[in-house]
């Protein structure tokens, strides 16, 4: 793993894309075979491609220079909640090649722009504790913990982030 910052592109794409099941695969993965033991056992899911498509959401992987994915995330429309357009973060994956590069950061800024376009008034997310360096990366960008909004069983912290929608001619 390099821990130099390298250049990455983020680019919106389907969320069926082949190079998206690759990620989403190692994604889970990953989880799998690192979810701490005293909390059971991992359940594999993975959110339908469909809701990672615009107005309702996106679905985002960064590239390097040479094309090879290096990490990806998605956003997805979920309830609103009294005054909040939410709209919630999900799979964000870097592969370990990417890793200390700045492609997570890369990969939240995009869909943080685009929560913001397609009308978000709070964008949320959930992880677990465990993944220590995803905690501190989402407090960072001035996500704060709330209470549950969903039933993931893998979950042990749930964040929430406030957001101006941007303005209309910022919009794609």
């Amino acid at each position: 793993m390099t821990t130099e910052r390298t250049p990455v592109t983020v680019r919106v794409v389907p969320a069926d894309l082949p190079e998206v099941d690759v990620l989403l695969d190692a994604y889970l993965d990953e989880r799998a075979a690192t979810f701490p033991s005293a909390q059971g056992t991992y359940t594999r899911k993975r959110t339908p491609a469909a809701e990672f498509t615009p107005p309702n959401g996106v679905f985002a992987v960064a590239y390097d220079a040479a094309g090879t994915p290096l990490g990806c995330g998605g956003l997805r429309r979920i309830d609103d909640d009294g005054d909040d357009v939410r709209f919630e973060v999900k799979h964000v994956f870097v592969t370990p090649d990417g890793r200390g590069r700045g492609v997570a950061t890369a990969v939240m800024d995009e869909l943080e722009r685009r929560g913001a376009e397609l009308g978000a008034t709070a964008i949320v997310l959930d992880t677990n504790d465990s993944l220590v360096a995803a905690g501190a990366m989402y407090r960072g960008r001035g996500y704060e913990r709330v209470d549950p909004f969903n039933d993931n069983p893998n979950a042990t912290a749930w964040y929430r982030r406030p957001v101006a929608p941007a303005a209309p001619d910022a919009r794609h």
